[in-house]
C-alpha cells in the first residue's frame, strides 16, 4: 500500500450552499466533510504523506483544518476552477513514482475505507488502467452513467447533460472515486478538453482517454448506493447528515442502547455507548465520548469529549471535556466546563456551574452555585447560591475544601482558601482566610438597625 497515493479534491467554494464556508467545512454529525472523506483514506491504509489535497484559491480556513489534522498532508491549490481534472493537475506531482492513485471528492463522505480497499483490489486483480467505484441506483438523476463495452469492461464515463436518451436510461453511475494507475492518468490528462457543455475539464474524460490508449478500464460496484452522495446545496447537506444520523443511530440500538425518540438526537461517529443506556430527546453527543452503560441521558443534554461512567443520570446538562464516574445524578440546567472531575455518587443540582474542579465520592451541590478551580472531598454539602471566587481579574486560583464540610447557603469562598474537614461555614458568610477542621466559620458584616426607617425616605419628594 505504501506505492498508492490519494488525491482529494477540496476546491469547492459552496456557492450554492449561500455560505463564506468552503463547501468541504460544511458539517455532517459536527464534522466537516473533509475529516469524513481524509478518515476514510487512512482506513484504507494510505499513510498521511501519500495524501494531496487541492484546495481552491483563497480557502485559507481549510489549509488551516488541514494543518491542524496533520502536517504530514500535501496542500495544492487550483487557483481558477475549471473541473475535477483540471484539479488534479494542479496536483501532477502526486503522480510521480508510479504505483496506483486514488482520487476522492471531498464534499463525499461517505466513501468508506472498505469500499476503497475492496476497489483497489479489484483494480489490481484485474490489471485495470483505471477503476472506477460505481453504484446501481434506480433513479440515476443527473449522475454520470458508466458505458459497459460487449465484454462488460468499462469503455466511458459520460456525464448526464452529454449523454443519449438510452444512455440516460442506464442505471449505473459513477461515485466520483477513481482508482488510477499513476502513468496511465499522467498521459490521459493532457488528452483532456474542456469542449462540452459545462466547459470543464471533467476527470470522467479520462476513462475514455484511456481506453483510447489501449488501457483498461474496470468498475467496483458498491453495494452502499450512499456512497455517491455529496453535498452542493443545503438541502443535500441536510440529506447527508439523517442519513449519517441514522446509521449511528443504528448501530447503538444493535450494541443494546434504548432510544425513546430520535427527535433532536445527534450522535458523532466516535462516540461509544453501553448497553442498557436510554438516550432521551435533544440529546447530541459528540467528539470523542465515551458513555456507560444503564444510563440516563437527556432530554436536551449536550456531551462533548466526556467519559461517563454507569447508572449516570444527566437531565440537561452541558459538558465539555470532563469526567464523570458512576451514579452520578445532574440537573437540569447544568454545566460542566473542561476539567471538570465528579466522582462516584454525586449529586449537582439545577443550576449549577463546575469548572475545572474535582468533586469527591458522595458531595452535593444543590442549586444556584458556581465551583470553580476547586478541590472538594467527599461527602461535602453545599447550600444554595454557593460561589467560589476564583478569580481577582489578574490571576486565578483554587479552593480546596475538607471532606464532610457543610458549605452553608449563599457562602463565597475568597480563594485561595481552604476549608477544613468537617467544617461549616455559616449561611450568608464571605469565607476570606483558611477554616480549621471541625470548626464553624461566621464571616458577615456586623448587623446594623435603623429604627423607625421610611421607605421613601431617600427618594426626591415633588414639592
Amino acid at each position: 500500500m505504501m506505492d498508492n497515493r490519494v488525491i482529494i479534491l477540496a476546491a469547492g467554494e459552496g456557492r450554492r450552499m449561500r455560505s463564506k464556508t468552503p463547501k468541504v467545512m460544511c458539517e455532517v454529525l459536527g464534522e466537516p466533510m473533509i475529516d469524513w472523506v481524509l478518515d476514510s483514506a487512512a482506513a484504507a491504509g494510505i499513510p498521511e504523506e501519500h495524501v494531496g489535497i487541492v484546495t481552491g484559491s483563497g480557502a485559507d480556513i481549510v489549509k488551516a483544518h488541514i494543518a491542524k489534522r496533520s502536517e504530514a498532508y500535501r496542500i495544492f491549490t487550483q487557483d481558477e476552477r475549471k473541473g475535477p481534472a483540471h484539479a488534479v493537475m494542479q496536483a501532477e506531482k502526486m503522480l510521480e513514482g508510479g504505483g496506483n492513485v486514488l482520487v476522492l471528492c471531498g464534499d463525499r463522505p461517505f466513501a468508506d475505507g472498505a469500499a476503497i480497499s475492496a476497489a483497489l483490489k479489484e483494480h489490481e486483480s484485474s490489471g485495470n488502467s483505471v477503476t472506477v467505484v460505481t453504484a446501481d441506483l434506480p433513479d440515476p438523476a443527473d449522475r454520470a452513467r458508466v458505458i459497459r463495452a460487449e465484454d462488460g469492461s468499462v469503455s466511458a464515463v459520460i456525464e448526464s447533460a452529454d449523454c443519449t436518451l438510452p444512455q440516460l436510461g442506464i442505471t449505473e453511475v459513477a461515485s466520483g472515486i477513481f482508482w488510477f494507475r499513476a502513468d496511465a492518468l499522467a498521459e490521459a490528462l493532457p488528452k483532456i478538453t474542456a469542449d462540452n457543455k459545462q466547459g470543464e475539464y471533467r476527470l470522467s474524460d479520462a476513462v475514455a482517454a484511456i481506453c483510447s490508449a489501449g488501457g483498461k478500464a474496470g468498475a467496483y460496484i458498491s453495494r452502499d448506493t450512499n456512497i455517491v452522495l455529496g453535498a452542493d446545496t443545503r438541502a443535500e447537506l441536510l440529506s447527508l447528515n439523517i442519513i449519517a444520523k441514522m446509521r449511528v443511530i443504528a448501530k447503538h440500538l444493535d450494541n443494546g442502547v434504548e432510544f425513546v425518540s430520535t427527535d433532536g438526537v445527534i450522535i458523532g461517529r466516535d462516540v461509544t455507548i453501553g448497553a442498557d443506556t436510554r438516550i432521551l430527546p435533544g440529546t447530541i453527543l459528540r467528539g470523542k465520548t465515551t458513555i456507560g452503560e444503564g444510563c440516563v441521558l437527556g432530554p436536551n443534554t449536550l456531551i462533548e469529549n466526556c467519559r461517563i461512567g454507569n447508572g449516570v443520570i444527566l437531565n440537561s446538562v452541558q459538558a465539555y471535556d470532563s469526567r464523570v464516574c458512576d451514579h452520578v445524578k445532574a440537573g437540569p440546567f447544568v454545566q460542566l466546563r473542561p476539567g471538570t472531575v465528579l466522582h462516584d455518587g454525586v449529586k449537582i443540582g439545577d443550576f449549577v456551574e463546575v469548572k475545572n474542579s474535582e468533586i469527591g465520592v458522595n458531595t452535593a451541590i444543590a442549586h444556584l452555585t458556581y465551583v470553580g478551580d476547586s478541590d472538594v472531598g467527599k461527602g461535602v454539602n453545599f447550600g444554595c447560591g454557593c460561589v467560589t471566587a476564583n478569580y481577582d481579574g489578574i490571576n486565578k486560583y483554587r479552593t480546596k475544601i475538607g471532606d464532610y464540610a457543610f458549605i452553608g447557603c449563599n457562602t463565597n469562598l475568597i480563594a485561595p482558601v481552604e476549608i477544613g474537614e468537617n467544617a461549616t461555614t455559616a449561611a450568608g458568610s464571605t469565607i476570606t482566610k483558611s477554616v480549621p477542621p471541625d470548626s464553624l466559620a461566621v464571616e458577615r458584616a456586623q448587623t446594623k438597625i435603623i429604627d423607625h426607617w421610611e421607605k421613601n425616605s431617600l427618594r426626591i419628594k415633588k414639592a
